[in-house]
């Protein structure tokens, strides 16, 4: 680990160890999609690799003091495109909630892209530095590292379910839907929060800067 004086160049940075975990996540990522027409099996470990791993980049961040800019963006896309791929493939697999699906992929994304925005708008160094008044659900889901994991986990679980369970022999998947469902419904509300909670801080930015305009002038 190069010390406090040395320079670091944008070439260590993208071979910091929580991005090539992260680059790894992308990979059994991409592969997944490859195998959910056929290959279930295959599907699940590799999609749950994928999952897995988003709690040891995090890790490795803290603990190499190697958290970066690059790294949780990295981190937050791969969540979002993982996901939202998944449930392009339930569009395929289950047409007729073809347009749940479409306003779940826009809700998550949404929410996400809004509130990073909304919260580098404001001068936070992180998406997840949220204050307990901006939202107590959010500044619980965000600054408790073990109720992130379990929340996104199960998010996933229940999509991952979905999709087994067009598969007759994985009987196990209809179980792991009304299991997960609880959580998933709570992470579909925390997205709406989200979503409300960073269009009001965008809201209150504008304002202030047409005041100050308005002042000015």
């Amino acid at each position: 680990m190069p010390s406090s004086s040395a320079v670091v160049t944008p070439r260590e940075i993208f071979l910091y160890i929580p991005n090539l975990i992260g680059y790894f996540r992308v990979l059994t990522a991409v592969l997944s999609f490859g195998c959910m027409k056929n290959h279930p099996w295959y599907t699940l470990v590799l999609y749950g690799i994928s999952g897995f791993l988003d709690a040891f980049d995090g890790y490795a961040a803290r603990k190499y003091n190697q958290g970066t800019k690059f790294g949780a963006v990295l981190d937050m896309v791969t969540d979002r495109c993982a996901t939202s791929s998944l449930i392009c493939y339930l569009c395929v697999i289950y047409p007729n909630y073809c347009l749940l699906w479409q306003l779940l992929v826009s809700l998550d994304l949404a929410s996400h892209y809004i509130h990073m925005y909304a919260m580098l708008s404001s001068g936070s160094a992180s998406h997840k530095n949220v204050d307990a008044e901006q939202s107590k659900i959010l500044n619980l889901y965000y600054t408790n590292r073990k109720v992130l994991f379990l929340v996104c986990m199960v998010n996933e679980f229940f999509y991952v379910a979905v999709y087994l369970h067009s598969f007759d022999f994985f009987w196990l998947g209809t179980m792991m839907v009304w299991l997960s469902a609880p959580l998933w419904l709570f992470k579909q509300f925390a997205n709406v929060i989200q979503l409300k909670a960073a269009a009001l801080i965008l809201a209150k930015i504008d304002a202030q800067e047409k005041s100050t305009k308005e002042h000015e002038n």
